[in-house]
Order: C-alpha cells, then sequence, then structure tokens
C-alpha cells in the first residue's frame, strides 16, 4: 500500500483526524498526534468520536468527507469496524482487528499499527529474541497483535496464559506453525512456567483501575531476577508497581501507544512522525491527568 501522495499544505483547509471507540475521554491520542501535527505545521486537527455500536455505520460513512484523512479505532470496535470497510490489509486481516483507518479518494482502508507499536517498543527495551521465553497474559485482541509482533521479531518460545484456556488454545493453534509452536497454558499453572520466563506482558484489561492485576503479584517472586515486565496500559498499574518493587525491569504501554501512533501518522499525512516529540507530550499529558 502506498503512503497518501495528496498535498497537505493546502492552508484553506482544516485536515481531520480522530479516534473512534467508547469510551475515549481519558484517551492521549489527540496530545500526541497535535504534536506531530505542530512539529511538520500542518492545518489539522484529532478529535475523539465517542461513537456507540449501533452509530459505528454512520461514523464510518463521515470518514469518507473530503477533510478527513482517517481515524484511529479503540476498544470495543476494532473487530466490528472491518466489514464496513472497502479494504483490510493482510496484517490487519491475520490480526483479526483494525486499529487505523486510512481514507483515500472515498475508500477506507482498515490497517492496524497496534503490532509495530508493540515490536518498535520492545525492542528499544532488549534485544536477542531467539533465545528468549515470552509469557503472553491474555487471549484478546491485544494479545493477538502482540503474538503477531513477537514472530516477527524471531522469538524463541511463546506461550499464552488466559483465564478463559480455550480462548488462548485456539490464539495459540491459529498462531502456530509447523517451525514455531505456541504454547497455551491455564492461568492457574502460570506459576509452573514464570522461572523461564524473560519478558511477562499483560495483553489484558487488568489493571486500568488501582487494585487489578491479571495474576496475583506473588507470583512474580518466580520470574528471574532479569525478567522484563510489560503492562500494555499505558499508567502507572499495580503489576508494574509490584515488579518494580522486586528489582525487575518494567516497561509501561505509552511507547506503544506513541509509536501505533506514529504508524498511523505516517500513513495518513505520507510524512515521517516526530516520534520523540510525541512521547514528550504523551508523557506530560499522563502527568497531567495524575
Amino acid at each position: 500500500m502506498t503512503l497518501r501522495s495528496r498535498p497537505l499544505f493546502d492552508r484553506e483547509t482544516i485536515w481531520r483526524m480522530g479516534l473512534v471507540g467508547d469510551p475515549i475521554a481519558h484517551s492521549l491520542s489527540p496530545a500526541l498526534h497535535e504534536a506531530a501535527f505542530r512539529s511538520h505545521g500542518l492545518c489539522a486537527s484529532y478529535e475523539l468520536w465517542p461513537t456507540a455500536e449501533a452509530d459505528l455505520p454512520a461514523r464510518l460513512a463521515a470518514l469518507r468527507g473530503a477533510d478527513v484523512l482517517g481515524a484511529n479505532v479503540t476498544i470495543p470496535h476494532k473487530v466490528a469496524v472491518m466489514p464496513l470497510l472497502d479494504e483490510v490489509t493482510p496484517l490487519a486481516a491475520r490480526a483479526g482487528a483494525v486499529n487505523t483507518i486510512i481514507h483515500r479518494d472515498g475508500r477506507l482502508i482498515g490497517d492496524n499499527t497496534d503490532v509495530e507499536g508493540f515490536t518498535t517498543a520492545l525492542t528499544s527495551a532488549i534485544s536477542s529474541f531467539s533465545e528468549r521465553h515470552i509469557m503472553v497474559l491474555g487471549a484478546g485482541g491485544a494479545a493477538r497483535a502482540v503474538v503477531l509482533g513477537l514472530q516477527a521479531l524471531g522469538t524463541g518460545e511463546i506461550s499464552i496464559a488466559n483465564r478463559g484456556q480455550e480462548r488462548a488454545k485456539t490464539l495459540a493453534a491459529n498462531f502456530s506453525s509447523p517451525h514455531h509452536e505456541i504454547r497455551a497454558i491455564a492461568l492457574q499453572r502460570v506459576v509452573e512456567n514464570l522461572e523461564s520466563v524473560s519478558v511477562l506482558v499483560n495483553a489484558t484489561a487488568a489493571g486500568w483501575r488501582p487494585g487489578e492485576t491479571p495474576i496475583p503479584v506473588d507470583l512474580l517472586d518466580n520470574l528471574p531476577p532479569s525478567a522484563l515486565v510489560v503492562d500494555l496500559t499505558y499508567r502507572e498499574t499495580d503489576l508494574l508497581r509490584a515488579a518494580r518493587q522486586r528489582g525487575l525491569n518494567t516497561l509501561d504501554g505509552l511507547p506503544m501507544l506513541v509509536h501505533q501512533a506514529a504508524g498511523a501518522f505516517t500513513r495518513w499525512t505520507g510524512l515521517g512522525a516526530p516520534v520523540a516529540k510525541m512521547l514528550e507530550a504523551g508523557e506530560n499529558a499522563r502527568v497531567a491527568r495524575r
């Protein structure tokens, strides 16, 4: 897919992009994209478009407006938007989710930048994946993007643990290959596998609210001292706090959010994303909301 070639420096047009989801009032995405607009001198706005499921067809129809470059999609609509689009990229189809919609000449194209967002963030924290065992907590859309990213990085061993083991088994079966088997683990059996885990990734929604953790934090004692604990939630979670208290390395979800946003910005505009400025804006916005 080629990048957009339409000139974006028409000062008579205020280009529009936005976020489709429900709820979205907490989102940091406007701060990230507005920093990118300022960096490139674009006359553009990034809006929050809270959308109930029943209103999704009308919302996507509005994305075909001449001044709209595209949209991001977040929960709970990453799957529901797919049949409403004109085209879905192979990566988004494999991920089973769309988080970025590109408007091009009246057509809506669905893509997935969560995969590259995750891999870029993770490779900034560690390197050399071939000998690592990475455990993913969760088996939903976020976990699918994580597993696809780990496969692209050449991770040696991937295991998936989920409260509903059948979902974990389905995800593992869908992404396993003759040369790379992915294991599904019952959540109650996690403790038996943690001693060999190099990276533990929380791809569940547990952790967004204080007091929530995807697994009992005492289980973190079973991780190797060099392990990295990753939480896709872009705030300080109880899981990350408990990991740091045990001397473990941690990575929250803000770098992934920034890098997926950077991928979306480039797809919409054809311009390179100012990642450092977007990250700074995200950090400032996060601090302001504490």
